[in-house]
């Protein structure tokens, strides 16, 4: 096979969940921190959602191995049961007997006797359904009702759901309202980010033998796989299998652009550049980058830089095309310049973004399923898009305003269709804001340092206090302080001080600019 070519032991893609093969980053931990907290919360459900191929299966593992010794658990992998199948298979895997032609209210006798007798031999109980979006609303309120044997401390049984994202649109029903209400810890798991795409492709091929010397995937590469995958991690392993396949069988000693692209036509049904227009469109489109260039360096050269506290410049809107999927004119071609662009509309000297970080500034880069959830951020950024075309642009978004998004352009200022952008926006989005000097990550309950001083005296200021909540141990009461703050402003009421929480401060604190936005702007739904 084709592994022994490039001086391996063993295919590194193969998408059979291996052991050896493990990659935890770092939201993985963070999912598989929360389903431990839950399980070791006293009961209820525990809910995990994500993408296919994001890692739930990989969680499920890692989750599987580090529970307790005195811990029984049964797993359902098939939730296309109704009740009493659903019981009945329960039951088998906690090794309960019963007769077969037993009753609905039979199998639950049998099972509450189980619980109550593993809770006097003080073994806890777990029952694990995954794909559980595809359960019955009937099957669910059995479950829940399950739920309902406990002691004065906790429930006898810890349910684990874990299924995809219509999992929890399910679960936001009214009808399941009291089974929503029961769950302790929930996580959606986010795809990869660019560089742990990249970490994630090298972890394998290491695992799998690769010389320490021998570079099979070049950096640019690494960034089209991210982007056509959106960092999938079962994505990511078939486009990255037949890539080396089909660089084995040219007899190429790494992967190149022509190789990725015929594998993406083969894997995703992208269409290789080859056939789009031939070298006529090539010339038509360095013609057109050419001609970019002179408003592009008009505007660069001579446009007055706009302080943060400047009123936006006069914006023209730019007509819809006949289809959403056309071409938008005035995009930025080119990433450092969108992101100097977005420095500029903050007021901020023009740079790269490690000129930036020198001086106290961050580039980040996230990932949104929605608009709605881009506006959460209430930040201006730039925009990843990818046209028809598959060619990569970038929109520096500094408003929303009547169904518009309020772009920076070579142009100018416009205002181009948020339906229009929709089609080309995959998601990814870079932003800029400003850290606290000690920021080094998520903070939350137990920590210590200058990061947790600092967090306790903003919230002491914001709340005009003399005396802030803890000194430098993130204690009890500045945690309940935190999970106010997050529920007062929509976010996940953990407790745990992360980005999201980070930029809502920063956004409170009146130090970061936010999106122009029209009055009465409401939800807009997703794209």
């Amino acid at each position: 096979m084709y592994y022994r070519y490039f001086g391996l032991k063993e295919e590194p893609f193969s998408i059979a969940v291996n052991p050896r093969y493990l990659f935890m980053s770092a939201r993985h931990r963070d999912a598989l921190a929360h389903l431990l907290y839950g399980v070791g919360a006293g009961g209820g459900f525990i809910l995990l959602t994500g993408e296919v191929g994001t890692g739930k299966t990989t969680i499920n593992r890692c989750l599987l191995e580090q529970l307790p010794e005195n811990t029984d658990i049964a797993i359902i992998l098939n939730p296309a049961l109704n009740a009493d199948e659903l019981l009945a298979t329960a039951c088998d895997e906690l090794g309960i007997e019963y007769q077969r032609d037993a009753t609905l209210k039979d199998l639950t006798d049998r099972l509450h006797g189980f619980l109550l007798e593993n809770h006097r031999r003080d073994r806890n109980t777990v029952l694990l359904i995954d794909e559980a979006q595809h359960l019955q609303f009937e099957v669910l309120e059995q479950i829940r009702l399950l739920t309902n044997l406990e002691t004065n401390t906790r429930k006898l049984l810890q349910i684990i759901l874990v299924g995809q994202p219509e999992l929890s649109a399910m679960l936001a029903k009214p009808e399941l309202r009291q089974l929503s209400q029961r769950i302790t810890a929930r996580y959606n798991l986010q795809p990869l980010n660019r560089e742990e795409t990249d970490a994630y492709i090298r972890h394998r091929l290491q695992v799998a033998g690769l010389p320490a010397n021998q570079e099979l995937f070049p950096a640019r590469v690494v960034k089209e796989i991210y982007r056509a995958t959106r960092g999938i991690p079962r994505l990511i392993n078939v486009v990255c299998d037949r890539v080396l396949l089909g660089s084995y069988g040219q007899n190429e000693s790494r992967v190149s652009m022509k190789m990725l692209r015929q594998a993406l036509a083969e894997v995703m049904g992208q269409e290789p550049l080859e056939r789009r227009g031939g070298w006529r469109w090539a010339v038509g489109l360095a013609a057109l980058t050419l001609l970019g260039a002179i408003p592009t360096w008009y505007f660069y050269n001579t446009g007055p830089a706009q302080s943060a506290v400047q009123a936006p410049a006069a914006v023209s809107t730019v007509p819809v095309p006949a289809q959403a999927a056309a071409p938008i004119p005035g995009l930025l071609d080119n990433h450092e310049t969108a992101m100097q662009v977005l420095a500029g509309h903050l007021g901020l000297a023009t740079g790269a973004c490690p000129a930036l970080a020198q001086r106290g500034w961050r580039c980040e880069s996230l990932e949104a399923a929605s608009w709605d959830e881009l506006l959460e951020f209430d930040r201006p950024a730039v925009l990843t898009l990818v046209s028809p075309a598959r060619f990569v642009s970038f929109a520096v978004l500094v408003g929303v305003e009547d169904g518009n998004g309020v772009l920076r352009t070579e142009l100018g200022q416009q205002r181009i269709p948020l339906s229009v952008l929709g089609p080309q926006w995959r998601g990814g989005f870079e932003l800029i804001w400003q850290p606290p000097g000690s920021y080094a990550g998520p903070v939350s309950r137990g920590d210590s340092g200058p990061m947790v001083a600092w967090l306790a005296q903003t919230f002491a200021d914001l709340d005009g206090q003399a005396q802030p909540l803890a000194s430098d141990e993130f204690n009890a009461a500045l945690e309940a302080r935190v999970r106010l703050f997050q529920r007062q402003f929509k976010l996940r009421d953990d407790g745990v001080v992360g980005l999201k929480t980070l930029l809502k401060l920063n956004t409170v604190r009146g130090e970061s600019l936010p999106l122009q936005r029209s009055s009465g702007l409401a939800h807009l739904g997703e794209n």
